[in-house]
């Protein structure tokens, strides 16, 4: 039976419908138009502006939904932490009349939008009712337009904006920029819960926070009796703060939040079963050494982090004569508003099982080695440090074979100077793989993070953590030390299966460094005060940084136990990683540094309130085939009514 045109046309549109709902879970181009995004977050003080997001990382495509309380238009981007222009923004919004306007844009000047050549941002759904307007759209994480901003595993600075009508109009007081780790490799409801958890805190009770600057108080407390053994798979920060109040004998405190937080980390350190421990709370590396005893990180949060669980394979072993009975709970508080009669009581919550994970898991420390050679110039537009650790006497010091190291995250700290940190891996002296990085690091999102493959480490390769910082605000000298307006450079890298390794660090000789600046010192601590001395010019900035690169490191290796060894060695230069291939759209052009692109999306279509009308809500085939497309299949069916 012969088919009319009409009939034809549908017959199509049913199937490319169908085969579409068949096929887009698996094809790998990220979160459909309906599926559920996984993260969210409100992106601004007054809870306007909510963000929800979802990735496909063998896609390389990012899927946003921007829900903000107005009638007017909407904008969300990404910017950098110095100025908003450049800012890549995709904006959208819905006309009083019903019709649609979206657009890929970048802002010229604070104030001034422009549409980009290239429309690398696709349209999802864009609705608006009595309360919200809603904007899905996903887009590349390298997109090939120079307006765009790469999506990345560093701390991104997201940008939102919105306007109370349809007028596209920057407004500073509705624009807002919240930094955000964007592509987190595990969510929460991925990942297994055991039925039989238990739940302890290992928490400071009722300490008066003292009004200086910055205090390390310390206190040593047991770990929960069990008759057999236990995985520890989760951690959380019950972070609890009262002014002049005491918390209930609940788990959930009675509180009065101060504008800004004074806890700025809280570390758990396993301690070894030989230890003679102190009681009581103390200053951590105050009169009294004891109180730093137990060097073994097992569990840490930082500003800005959240709960953190383990893979559901892995877990801090528990129970068993090998385990830590004991461990050092250190808080860092910043008062910086020296307010007096602070009461807290904060620390860490931590869920146990005794449904064993298949690996024991282990914390290894890498970086600069704090105090007290670390400095850092004031008036620095970019400055490095550089701390190695050389693995080849790991076995040595276990005191048993160390089986390969599989790290599976990795946790990055330095103070408010700190611009970035990479861990860098080598092998048989060249250089291997970029282990972690954060390009764009943020003091007050200090996350626990997850690789998104495991990293293998052998015995005898050299580790070296770079530091960048910035001292422009600074007229002297940065040291390297406990306090917040001090500075650290340091990774922690989570791994499997343990070992009693607990940290490898390094620094320079600052003897060599200072003969290299003019200076005399004939040992560390005259090297360090000669820096004094120094005139720090843009050319001695440099200088210095290149001598700290060119001296001998000092490299300390630690056990559980407090054992120390120490060995030497150099920093090899670091190959930056190339950037990605781009994904090219209509008017995007490949630039010269990239790749093949990674494939070709057409561009999605350009809606502005000056052209075609656009119905509210864009029928499934538009999104996915285009306007073009769609209306063809229509154009064709009406031949045949």
């Amino acid at each position: 039976m012969l088919q009319t045109p009409g009939a034809m046309a549908c017959a199509l549109l049913f199937r490319l419908l169908l085969l579409m709902a068949l096929a887009a879970p698996s094809q790998g181009n990220g979160p459909g138009p309906t599926s559920r995004l996984r993260y969210s977050r409100f992106l601004d003080p007054s809870n306007v502006i909510f963000l929800r997001w979802d990735f496909d990382l063998e896609a390389e495509i990012i899927t946003f939904e921007l829900q903000v309380r107005t009638a007017g238009w909407v904008g969300l981007g990404v910017t950098n932490r110095y100025t908003n222009v450049g800012s890549d923004l995709v904006v959208g919004g819905v006309l009083p009349d019903g019709n649609i306007y979206f657009s890929d844009q970048h802002l010229v000047d604070e104030d001034t939008l422009a549409e980009d050549g290239s429309q690398d941002a696709e349209l999802q759904g864009l609705t608006e009712d009595a309360v919200y307007t809603t904007m899905r759209f996903s887009r590349p994480f390298r997109s090939c337009d120079p307006h765009d901003q790469d999506i990345t595993s560093d701390t991104m600075r997201v940008l939102a904006t919105y306007g109370l009508d349809d007028t596209l109009k920057l407004d500073r007081e509705r624009t807002f920029v919240k930094s955000i780790f964007l592509l987190q490799i595990f969510h929460p409801d991925d990942l297994d819960v055991p039925e039989d958890t238990i739940i302890h805190d290992l928490e400071i009770t009722d300490f008066l926070i003292p009004e200086d600057d910055t205090t390390y108080a310390c206190t040593f407390l047991p770990l929960p009796i069990v008759s057999k053994k236990h995985h520890i798979y989760k951690r959380e920060n019950p972070t609890r703060q009262n002014y002049l109040l005491r918390y209930n004998e609940l788990f959930e405190p009675k509180l009065v939040h101060h504008n800004e937080t004074m806890v700025h980390h809280i570390l758990v350190y396993a301690c070894g079963n030989a230890s003679t421990l102190p009681t009581g709370i103390s200053d951590c590396y105050g009169a009294d050494p004891a109180f730093s005893l137990c060097s073994q990180v097992i569990m840490g949060w930082a500003v800005g982090g959240t709960s953190y669980q383990f893979p559901d394979d892995v877990g801090i072993s528990l129970g068993t004569p090998l385990d830590p009975q004991w461990i050092r709970l250190e808080i860092h508080y910043s008062n910086f508003h020296n307010l007096p009669g602070v009461y807290d009581s904060s620390g860490i919550r931590m869920y146990y099982t005794a449904t064993l994970r298949k690996y024991d898991m282990g914390v290894l420390q890498l970086g600069f080695f704090t105090f007290p050679i670390h400095f850092i110039p004031p008036g620095a537009e970019s400055f490095m440090s550089y701390g190695l650790c050389k693995t080849e006497k790991f076995e040595e010091m276990n005191g048993a074979p160390v089986p390969d190291i599989q790290v599976f995250g990795y946790l990055l700290h330095t103070h408010l100077a700190g611009r970035a940190l990479q861990a860098v891996q080598y092998r048989n002296g060249t250089q291997f793989r970029t282990i972690c990085k954060d390009d764009s690091y943020d003091f007050n999102l200090q996350e626990t993070r997850d690789l998104p493959h495991l990293v293998e480490i052998k015995p005898g390769d050299e580790l070296l953590v770079e530091c960048h910082y910035q001292t422009l605000d600074r007229d002297s000298l940065t040291f390297g030390g406990p306090s917040t307006v001090n500075e650290m450079c340091l990774v922690f890298l989570f791994y499997y299966p343990r070992n009693n390794i607990s940290s490898c660090m390094g620094y320079p000789d600052i003897i060599y460094v200072a003969h290299e600046m003019g200076e005399e010192a004939s040992d560390p601590m005259e090297g360090m005060m000669a820096m004094n001395n120094v005139e720090w010019t843009p050319e001695n900035i440099k200088k210095a940084e290149k001598a700290c690169k060119e001296a001998q490191q000092m490299v300390i290796i630690k056990t559980i136990d407090e054992i120390v060894e120490n060995a030497t060695g150099w920093i090899s230069e670091i190959i930056p990683t190339p950037r990605g291939p781009c994904l090219e759209s209509s008017g995007g052009k490949v630039e010269p540094q990239d790749k093949i692109p990674a494939g070709f999306r057409a561009a999605p279509m350009a809606l502005s309130g000056s052209e075609t009308a656009t119905p509210r809500h864009l029928p499934l085939a538009a999104l996915f085939f285009g306007q073009g497309a769609l209306s063809w299949l229509l154009a064709t069916l009406q031949v045949g009514v």
